[in-house]
């Protein structure tokens, strides 16, 4: 049997793609403005983060020029 902790899925959604198409800014640029390395940006990006902090929330909300609630979503069942 599969351990759970595996295969269980986050019903947090990441809309980094949405939002950097629409600023039409890269996933390296983006990285660079915010001061976090590209590969933890893109696990952020890839929905396979299992926590942000507030102050890396903060920073990519003051470069996108979005609300927290642009960026993350929540999947019901």
């Amino acid at each position: 049997m599969a351990d759970d902790t595996q295969t269980e899925r986050t019903r947090i959604v990441v809309k980094l793609d949405d939002l950097l198409h629409a600023r039409r800014m890269t996933l390296t640029e983006l990285a660079e403005r915010v001061d976090i390395t590209l590969a933890n940006l893109s696990i952020l990006k890839t929905g396979k983060a299992k926590a942000i902090r507030f102050s890396t929330l903060e920073s990519i909300c003051e470069v996108l020029d979005c609300q927290p609630g642009d960026l993350l979503g929540f999947e019901a069942d």
